[in-house]
């Protein structure tokens, strides 16, 4: 078994934590709020630990469900303890890691479980930095293994460790993700709002953007539109406020 290397930050024990962010989404559906127990915390190298079995069971397909090719994915870039260990995870630590690929671990919702196990390989995802000081989108990665079991389910001494799953049938998924590239500019949730409640009111692709309409949601589907909306966006310089960006969008 390949040797673990932690990768959402140090595991060592910090001295203080006083500075958590109350922001709007401090917390995520992924959070003790909603599934009783905590989920953000450190990212593990892809191919450490038990990663190799492949998970038993997928999302079932309906007809009906909508397919989805891009996504959005959130993660802390600052420090924060959780049961002792700091869980900081942003993309700079993605880009350490060996091949800048590492296993997206630790969701405990549903919902997001199952978003992960309709990912396919080759697909894109925004790397979206939450609970911090200025929130947005700081890159995109691409999902380089399809969803498989997420060991840290079942290590007691992982602050994502779930009593209630069980080996023989385990509840919670992950996924491997690369860095690709950072975004030629950092989009903050704030300018994401702007343009989310122009589309609201006047019709646009960030009309129904789950990052507002779920916004504590931590994986999310992006529409076609979505995605080609945001990555545009990012390519123009950002105009003085009585421009807009929705002539660009």
């Amino acid at each position: 078994m390949a040797p673990k290397m932690k990768t959402r930050g140090t595991t060592r024990t910090l001295k203080s934590s006083n500075d958590e962010e109350t922001k709007t989404n401090v917390h995520s559906e992924d959070s003790p709020l909603e599934v009783g127990k905590a989920v953000r915390g450190k990212r593990k190298a892809s191919g450490s630990g038990k990663t190799g079995k492949q998970e038993s069971s997928k999302a079932e397909k309906s007809p009906e469900r909508p397919q989805y090719c891009h996504w959005l994915m959130k993660s802390e870039p600052e420090s924060r303890l959780e049961n002792g260990i700091d869980v900081k995870f942003g993309i700079e630590d993605l880009k350490t890691l060996p091949n800048q690929t590492g296993c997206w671990d630790g969701v405990r919702n549903y919902q997001a479980r199952n978003f992960m196990r309709d990912m396919k390989e080759g697909q894109h995802a925004f790397f979206y930095h939450s609970n911090c000081k200025e929130p947005g989108i700081a890159g995109i990665m691409k999902i380089v293994k399809e969803s498989y079991v997420d060991h840290t389910q079942f290590d007691k001494k992982d602050v994502h460790y779930d009593a209630s799953s069980k080996a023989d049938n385990p509840k919670w998924s992950m996924v491997d993700v690369q860095f690709e590239r950072m975004l030629k500019r950092f989009i903050p949730l704030s300018e994401l709002k702007k343009i989310h409640l122009q589309h609201k009111a006047k019709g646009g692709s960030l009309n129904g953007m789950a990052l507002f309409t779920r916004a504590r949601l931590s994986v999310q589907p992006l529409t076609s539109g979505t995605w080609r909306s945001v990555t545009l966006s990012n390519m123009v310089v950002k105009l003085p406020p009585h421009h807009g960006l929705q002539s660009f969008l």
